[in-house]
C-alpha cells in the first residue's frame, strides 16, 4: 500500500525553509506526537479515550496536511475503542513517515 506524503512534505519544507536540521527536527516531532497518540489508542479501554487520542491525532494530521493519517484517525473514531483494523491502519501510515536522514 502506498501513501502519499506530498502534501506533509511542502507544509514541512515550507516551514523549514532551507534549514535541513529544522525540518528534521519538525519531522521527528510530528513522529513521537503521532506515536504518542497512537500508543493511547492501544491502551484506551473506553469510548471517552479512544476519542481524544483519535481526535488529537486527527488534529495532528490536519496540521501537518498528512491526509493519509487524517483519514485513519477518521477511522479509529468511526471504530469501536481499541479497534485492531484501525490502529493497524494508523500504524501502516505511521511506518511511511520514518524520519529523513
Amino acid at each position: 500500500m502506498a501513501y502519499e506524503n506530498g502534501a506533509m512534505d511542502a507544509t514541512l519544507a515550507a516551514a523549514a525553509g532551507d534549514d535541513p536540521a529544522l525540518l528534521h527536527e519538525l519531522r521527528s516531532a510530528f513522529l513521537e506526537s503521532a506515536n504518542k497518540q497512537l500508543d493511547l489508542l492501544r491502551r484506551s479501554r473506553c469510548d471517552g479515550n479512544w476519542n481524544v487520542a483519535a481526535m488529537r491525532l486527527k488534529g495532528l494530521a490536519a496540521s501537518f496536511h498528512a491526509e493519509d493519517l487524517l483519514r485513519a484517525a477518521q477511522g479509529a473514531l468511526e471504530s469501536a475503542p481499541g479497534e485492531p483494523t484501525s490502529i493497524r491502519a494508523i500504524e501502516a501510515v505511521l511506518a511511511n513517515f520514518e524520519p529523513e536522514c
